[in-house]
């Protein structure tokens, strides 16, 4: 009996000190997979970049980006919803952004800093963030 009891607290602890996954769902107009380049022709990074449609300025703006680690980011059509939605795991977040336009495009100048003239980091809308989150893992979970 006692070896039971030793057994249940050891399992609620290791239950208890686990971090808890969250889920989160996005939807934004057009998920771009761009492919940086320097002037050498050489592969700087691979990113995803997520834009959202603004119908005031008429044209899509940079929503967020994240680095493209593997292919397992890389959207993919959801044939029984026609739409595009790539996941990844963020941290403890479980991501999953929708789109109905993807693009894949080769660069030698990053389109997300170039955004950054038109439209200031400041003034995008970024993808969404558990509740649960304090705005220091959010730092960290963005430069992933």
């Amino acid at each position: 009996m006692t070896s039971f009891v030793v057994a249940s607290i050891l399992t609620m602890a290791s239950m208890g000190a686990s971090p808890v996954e969250t889920h989160v769902v996005d939807r934004v107009d057009l998920i771009e997979i761009n492919h940086l380049y320097d002037l050498q022709g050489r592969l700087v990074i691979n990113q995803l970049i997520f834009y959202q449609w603004d119908s005031a300025s008429q044209r899509f703006q940079v929503r967020a980006w994240r680095l493209l680690k593997t292919d397992d980011q890389l959207p993919r059509k959801s044939w029984n919803q026609d739409q595009y939605v790539c996941h990844w795991k963020d941290m403890n977040v479980h991501r999953k952004v929708y789109a109905n336009n993807i693009r894949e495009t080769w660069t030698t100048q990053d389109p997300e800093v170039l955004e950054r003239n038109m439209f200031p980091i400041e003034h995008r809308s970024e993808l969404s963030q558990p509740e649960s989150l304090s705005k220091q893992q959010v730092a960290v979970a963005a430069d992933e």
